[in-house]
């Protein structure tokens, strides 16, 4: 998949963006369902942060490109758990410790953070194009972001307000809710509460590095924040924002790869090998199809002439992004609830009909073609 997304990145999809474009990797994990299974090699007891409960399978973390507009898959690994206690078969006793069937199953079991870091080496070693690492909450530790600049790559993730997890700031440490508290907001109706700069490190690290974290008014509750951290500090905070939001493609990745392209649907098999070979095929598939769309939407594609009469297309758009949010929502309707297609175009008419009015005039066509 490394030699296969690193061509297409290097001889079709490069030439047509800018180099000031920003490009980035991101990494994020999704449950790799095997509820019905029972004696599947390395099957194990897995947090679905969905249903948020622990679920038979495989967290399927995953390493995507993307310059914006167009995502690729680079890598994944299906993790079992880190806990022996936890894994419910283990590693097939038969496998040859020197094939690569062993080390791919080795690194199955290491832990979340770890798995990341050796998917990083990799994108590092096939010299892909990237200047920023995405990913959320879930991965943001402060030895995590360290291990990723040492790696030549900055980093953008959202923080979660850990107790335990402290910045240096004026000579003190605090952890994320201290330091909120401590910052001077913006009043009114400002998206950007408040920034700061802070030092992160390890208590053994003897330089510890400078990093900028942005807090931003959560629109789901008005009282609240959310913060994002940046290893960059030259960048702006609407340019933090904005960058993170590519991290948006590979949730629409996910959704396309077990809504559309059957991945863990159609196949079933026992050993670890097929299913990697399995989801390596459900991924190159959607590889096939993020190149084509690229091709049909890019006119530069066609020749030199087009490529100097046209621009280049543009970042994913806040009304597109509102387009995924109202498809998805059509399926998981009509895959949770059993809603019949009128009863769903009733409802999108409903909820469309009460939004802003600027939105509600860019989206009345989407009413009309449900």
């Amino acid at each position: 998949m490394f030699l296969l997304s690193s061509s297409i990145i290097k001889n079709d999809i490069e030439p047509l963006t800018s180099k000031y474009r920003v490009n980035v990797l991101i990494v994020d994990d999704s449950f790799y369902s095997k509820t019905r299974s029972k004696s599947v090699e390395l099957l194990a007891k897995v947090f679905d942060h969905v249903d948020r409960k622990y679920k038979k399978g495989f967290r399927m973390l995953t390493l995507g490109w993307s310059d914006g507009n167009t995502f690729l898959t680079l890598a994944f690994t299906l993790l079992s758990s880190e806990k022996e206690e936890n894994r419910i078969c283990p590693i097939n006793p038969n496998v040859d410790k020197r094939s690569n069937s062993y080390k791919i199953k080795t690194e199955s079991i290491k832990k979340l953070p770890d798995a990341m870091i050796v998917l990083l080496k990799q994108a590092t070693a096939y010299a892909i194009p990237g200047t920023y690492v995405l990913f959320d909450s879930w991965f943001t530790y402060p030895k995590t972001l360290i291990r990723i600049l040492e790696l030549k790559f900055h980093t953008i993730a959202m923080v979660k307000a850990m107790p335990k997890v402290f910045y240096t700031y004026e000579n003190r440490r605090l952890n994320l809710k201290s330091l909120y508290a401590t910052l001077k907001k913006k009043r009114g109706k400002a998206k950007v509460k408040a920034s700061i700069i802070v030092e992160i490190g390890e208590d053994s690290q003897a330089t510890p590095i400078k990093a900028k974290i942005v807090f931003v008014k959560d629109k789901n509750k008005s009282k609240n924040w959310l913060a994002l951290i940046s290893t960059d500090i030259s960048l702006s905070d609407k340019e933090i924002i904005r960058i993170y939001g590519k991290r948006w493609d590979i949730e629409v990745f996910f959704k396309m790869n077990k809504s559309f392209l059957n991945l863990a649907k159609e196949f079933q098999g026992r050993s670890y090998e097929s299913m990697v070979a399995h989801t390596t095929i459900v991924f190159t598939r959607y590889i096939m199809l993020s190149t084509q769309s690229r091709n049909n939407e890019d006119l530069r594609t066609i020749g030199g002439l087009f490529f100097n009469c046209c621009d280049e297309l543009e970042d994913i758009q806040f009304l597109e992004a509102i387009k995924i949010i109202l498809e998805l929502l059509e399926n998981a309707l009509q895959e949770k609830l059993s809603l019949t297609k009128e009863q769903i175009n009733l409802f999108l008419d409903y909820f469309i009909s009460t939004l802003p009015t600027f939105l509600k005039e860019k989206l009345v066509f989407f009413s009309c073609e449900s």
